[in-house]
């Protein structure tokens, strides 16, 4: 494709609005709203959000992952602790998650602090998952080289003969994390190019601000 065809490309949106006196009081409820039809609307997997985190001299980094709980605490997810973001959440909390439901012409972006869920709660969701995606998730030094594909497989073999009648123990390095939301982002895509944001910012630590941001 070139320049003049790239440019050219758009879309304009005209599936709805969104207004402060049709948006929840609460962000959360908000959200829950918006997830709830984006299932109804069968968006190809709509808790497919993209994790932002940094370094800890700012160099950001992006990636998809799936959203595997959210409540009044925060929105949840679960990786390999040594991964790159591990690391880097390890040493810089501060991330961020975008979620984007084109088929709705939406956007919701959070910013938080992200923590560590607790020890019992991955342990539970780790358990919860099908016995190969565990497997999967101990043989694989996940952000790390590997010498090739077979490497991999090797591991994965040896571990469902290893594991065929036996719980598979939830590794040390693998849980899950939380952000804590701080400002939340509900974006509609509007007719030309004039879209609806509405943005709740956290005041005190525990009460939300409610306002609209130009586009």
């Amino acid at each position: 494709m070139d320049r003049e065809e790239l440019q050219n490309l758009r879309q304009d949106y005209t599936a709805a609005s969104l207004s402060e006196k049709d948006s929840s009081a609460d962000p959360i409820q908000q959200f829950d709203s918006w997830f709830n039809q984006a299932v109804e609307a069968k968006v190809l997997e709509p808790n497919a959000m993209t994790l932002s985190t940094a370094t800890h001299d700012g160099r950001p980094s992006g990636r998809i992952v799936l959203l595997k709980g959210y409540d009044k605490e925060g929105f949840s997810f679960y990786t390999n602790y040594l991964s790159r973001k591990g690391k880097e959440i390890a040493k810089n909390p501060l991330g961020a998650l975008t979620f984007f439901w084109g088929e709705l012409e939406r956007q919701v972006r959070i910013e938080g602090t992200i923590e560590k869920l607790s020890k019992e709660q991955s342990e539970a969701y780790f358990h919860s998952r099908p016995k190969s995606s565990q497997i999967g998730a101990v043989v694989s030094p996940q952000s790390q080289e590997v010498g090739s594909r077979g490497e991999l497989d090797g591991r994965m073999v040896k571990m469902e003969n290893e594991y065929k009648d036996k719980e598979i123990p939830k590794p040390a390095h693998w849980g899950g994390y939380v952000l804590k939301p701080r400002v939340i982002e509900f974006w509609q895509g509007r007719p030309s190019r004039l879209h609806d944001r509405i943005v709740y910012k956290k005041v005190d630590n525990k009460t939300w601000k409610k306002v609209r941001l130009a586009p």
